[in-house]
């Protein structure tokens, strides 16, 4: 088995590994994903308390009808709580493993090999990993940590960490842009999906909805949503329109009918039109197929 694609993730609700009460609800909301998180959310004292709650609801089969992928921010290699995470998460229910804080390509082979040893124990199926470029190492080298293993099955954008200590405004267009394209770039050469980074001031919808259509502009495939009321906003941005799905249609129309004749480069709605159009149309008519949207002309 191979880990669970993400690609069709457009939004993925956080939820405090010591607020199991919020489960429940995050399973009954649009989220295409539930983010139990083990690190920021989690003081020292209450760490071994939140593992026990979110594995609990990794086996839960009513949180799993839900039909949301399961994904845990685990806390970072090379801390106390890294080992015990892994070995209380892995199993069934777990579809990838968040992991915060990656430096390097060696820090995600790391992470890989704890993994592995604890799914060979207990004959698990593998889980990916989603790694977090967040410091300006990792941002540096988010190429290498994309490609580092065939396990990594996107990279997010954690601003907290990534702006803050260096005193980089959060709302600061120029500094988002730079970072999403050198991290949607680098998810690129490893053809995996990028993911961006929550808005904190969830009580701005409108930043909120220009945040997440400027990176759905540069590719990116979902963003990460801190609070419930986050969903709508993100989930609008990241799904194709029907306008874009209709024309994507017929580019792959006049694409089949070009490459029956031995035709390289044609024309769509008074645009040249190549193989690189046509394998960006697919993907859109994949995507929303995906979602479940009508894609017939």
């Amino acid at each position: 088995m191979t880990p669970a694609s993400l690609d069709a993730m457009r939004s993925k609700l956080f939820l405090p590994g010591t607020r199991p009460e919020l489960f429940a609800k995050g399973a009954a909301s649009a989220a295409d994903a539930l983010s139990f998180d083990l690190e920021d959310s989690v003081a020292p004292e209450r760490k071994a308390e939140a593992r026990a709650n979110v594995a609990a609801a990794l086996r839960d089969p009513a949180l799993r009808a839900a039909g949301k992928l399961h994904i845990v921010r685990v806390n970072a290699p090379g801390t106390p709580h890294f080992a015990d995470d892994v070995a209380a998460l892995v199993g069934p229910g777990l579809d990838a493993i968040n992991l915060p804080m990656v430096e390097d390509a060696a820090m995600v082979r790391e992470a890989v090999a704890a993994i592995a040893r604890a799914e060979a124990a207990t004959g698990a199926a593998p889980c990916g990993i989603l790694a977090n470029i967040e410091t300006p190492r990792g941002l540096r080298l988010a190429a290498e940590i994309a490609c580092a293993d065939p396990r990594v099955t996107g990279l997010q954008i954690g601003y907290g960490d990534l702006f803050e200590p260096f005193g980089i405004a959060r709302d600061d267009e120029t500094a988002l842009h730079h970072v999403r394209l050198q991290v949607r770039m680098a998810a690129a050469e490893a053809r995996v999906p990028a993911f961006d980074g929550a808005l904190a001031a969830f009580a701005s919808l409108d930043r909120c909805r220009t945040e997440a259509e400027a990176s759905r502009r540069l590719g990116f495939a979902g963003k990460s949503c801190i609070h419930p009321s986050q969903i709508a906003v993100v989930n609008a941005a990241f799904q194709p329109s029907e306008a874009e799905i209709a024309r994507a249609a017929r580019v792959v129309a006049a694409a089949e009918e070009a490459e029956a004749k031995g035709i390289g480069a044609y024309t769509v709605d008074g645009q040249m039109v190549d193989a690189p159009f046509a394998a960006s149309a697919r993907a859109v008519l994949a995507l929303a197929s995906r979602l479940g949207l009508p894609t017939a002309a």
